[in-house]
């Protein structure tokens, strides 16, 4: 694409300059993604307390709430078990109520079948902006790989995001092993917006007969702007019956990949490759847990934080330069 089209010259291209309009609503939403308050809420002390069970076992302590709150602060603050449960013990007790702290390991084995709520559109169509990328897994350190060599193959999994391109918000998140491919996750990752799709945008990985097949079966009449292969051909009925491909195509032929891009709004899809590096730089570029439920919830959680995040402020850009 871009970088592509202008490798020769890249060098000579100079780096556009951009101007925040709203900073102090901006900074100030940038503070406050540190506030106790914003992230320990009045809502989650009310529901602190689990409900009593009605058939056999035992009473549960702590309600969903409970645990996912937890967790969150545990995301945000990027601790370890046990550090969260000092900070919700230290919380309590500067509040001065009088409630439970769950340990570290309640806060393991919950996470494991934690049900955390998906993010909402809102039932309004949305124009779903895709992308992928690894998060490693836990291991070795760094310096021990250099000083001993590492005992085990670095392992990760793939991580794939869904944004909205009028909201910026993350409307879907899915976690698999990484020899999945992009191009497989669509389906999971449709399934997980509740609102209807008006366009589909993703990189060349997504092209393929399956995402569109995929797309088409969930959100009829959606457009799917992916850029086709450089030594893609027109299919069998380009002239009488054209598909969403074919059209690309022809539009390339006509404008060049560059005047596609501007006509097909495919430059929209900036947004979702910035969320990649906003989750590494936020969250971090690994997953702390060990198992597949908990690396789901804590996955789920952090897109939460993230949207969460934006809510609290979103810079607003004009171009200067």
């Amino acid at each position: 694409m871009p970088f592509k089209s202008n490798t020769a010259r890249r060098h000579h291209i100079p780096a556009q300059r951009q101007k925040v309009t709203n900073w102090a609503e901006y900074d100030a939403g940038l503070r406050a993604r540190g506030s106790l308050t914003v992230w320990f809420t009045a809502e989650a002390i009310a529901g602190w307390r689990a409900e009593a069970r009605v058939g056999r076992g035992g009473q549960p302590k702590y309600s969903a709430l409970a645990i996912a709150t937890a967790l969150t602060l545990r995301a945000v603050f990027r601790l370890a078990l046990r550090q969260t449960e000092g900070l919700i013990g230290s919380i309590l007790q500067l509040l001065g109520l009088d409630l439970a702290v769950p340990d570290h390991t309640t806060l393991s084995r919950r996470a494991e079948t934690l049900e955390v709520p998906r993010p909402r559109c809102g039932g309004e169509p949305v124009h779903l902006l895709v992308d992928g990328t690894g998060l490693r897994l836990c291991g070795p350190g760094e310096w021990l790989e250099e000083k001993h060599g590492s005992k085990r193959r670095r392992a990760w999994k793939m991580l794939h995001l869904a944004t909205d391109a009028d909201t910026g918000q993350i409307v879907a998140s899915v976690l698999s092993e990484r020899d999945a491919d992009d191009g497989s996750q669509v389906g999971p990752l449709l399934d997980r917006v509740d609102s209807p799709v008006v366009s589909f945008t993703g990189d060349g990985a997504y092209d393929r007969d399956d995402v569109y097949a995929e797309v088409e079966a969930r959100h009829p009449g959606a457009d799917v702007i992916v850029p086709p292969r450089t030594n893609a051909v027109p299919s069998d009925t380009a002239e009488t019956t054209p598909t969403q491909r074919d059209v690309h195509l022809r539009c390339i032929a006509e404008r060049g990949r560059m005047g596609w891009q501007r006509a097909s709004g495919y430059n929209s899809r900036a947004l979702v490759e910035a969320d990649v590096p906003r989750w590494k730089r936020v969250m971090g570029d690994g997953l702390r847990s060990q198992t597949d439920g908990r690396q789901a919830t804590e996955v789920a959680i952090a897109t939460n934080v993230l949207n969460r995040m934006l809510d609290l402020g979103r810079p607003e850009y004009i171009r200067i330069a």
